[in-house]
């Protein structure tokens, strides 16, 4: 027989655990188990039950160490004790959690949402900048040029020059009466005879530095009118004879006074009628409202 002591790895069997160990505190610190039983919200035959660790009368292994862990703190027992006794009584219940695993298991699954959430900005990142690429190539193409156009102040063809320069509304013809055979146009046309008319086609300019003269050929058969304009400022004006032949084209400007004899009827337009005051046959005649369209005015004269 060895005289060496050995080591006690073995919990004397009469040592308190579990229930018993709080039974044990709780008369130590004079405590009835009536209190208990009221802090516990039990009755006295389960705090008994408790204390003799008779845990089957609890049912389920949650409500056992519930009570216990509230028995603990009410006679100042270590809970972790308490636990290890009741996990060492009852090894079908299992052994307590790895302290330490829930915390490494919620780290996993925040870095698992950092990455997520990365991914995700990288890819709106890339789908923006795609975008802005595709709209910054579509704005670089070269855009459609168009030359603007440019009207010729003193020369056209087109019977429409005269509203296009003007801003007037279109007309048929430069040359078209208005009002022609109505009782209006035949009152307002003056029939006087109070100087002999001058030769077919001339056009005399009084206003000018210099007269011009333009003869044109029409039989001497051919009654003949006189239009005579005195013009205050500028005007676009047209006179034609009675063969559509356009006698006089041309800006009126302040002071200008220009007479032109034709061929009867002649066809007079203004671009802007109030800028000019009108002879017909040497006698001054008032445009009617009749006359005028906005700016603009037509005006027929007969032989006198």
């Amino acid at each position: 027989m060895s005289d060496t002591p050995q080591p006690d790895n073995e919990t004397e069997p009469d040592a308190p655990i579990a229930g018993m160990r709080l039974a044990a505190a709780r008369r130590a610190r004079d405590i009835s188990v009536l209190d208990i039983a009221k802090e516990l919200h039990l009755d006295e035959l389960k705090v008994r039950a408790l204390e003799e660790n008779n845990f089957e009368v609890f049912g389920a292994p949650v409500f056992v160490k519930g009570h216990l862990r509230k028995y603990a703190e009410l006679v100042g027992v270590p809970m972790d004790d308490i636990l290890a006794d009741y996990y060492s009584l009852n090894r079908a219940v299992g052994a307590p959690p790895v302290v330490g695993r829930p915390r490494a298991i919620e780290l996993d699954y925040h870095i698992g949402r950092w990455i997520a959430a990365i991914a995700i900005i990288a890819l709106l990142g890339a789908v923006v900048g795609a975008v802005y690429w595709w709209f910054e190539n579509r704005s670089a193409e070269p855009l459609a040029q168009t030359d603007t156009a440019t009207l010729a102040p003193f020369a056209s063809s087109a019977e429409n020059d005269i509203d296009e320069l003007t801003g007037s509304e279109p007309a048929a013809s430069l040359a078209e009466t208005v009002g022609v055979g109505d009782a209006d146009t035949e009152s307002a046309v003056a029939a006087i005879d109070a100087s002999p008319p001058a030769a077919a086609g001339d056009i005399v300019d009084n206003g000018s530095a210099a007269s011009e003269i333009v003869s044109a050929s029409s039989p001497s058969d051919e009654p003949l009118a006189t239009l005579a304009m005195n013009f205050s400022g500028d005007c676009w004006t047209e006179v034609s004879d009675a063969a559509g032949k356009r006698l006089y084209f041309d800006l009126g400007t302040a002071g200008r006074n220009v007479t032109v004899t034709g061929a009867a009827p002649l066809r007079a337009l203004f671009g802007n009628s109030e800028n000019v005051n009108v002879t017909v046959n040497g006698q001054d005649y008032i445009i009617p409202a009749s006359m005028r369209s906005g700016r603009t005015a037509r005006l027929t004269v007969n032989a006198p």
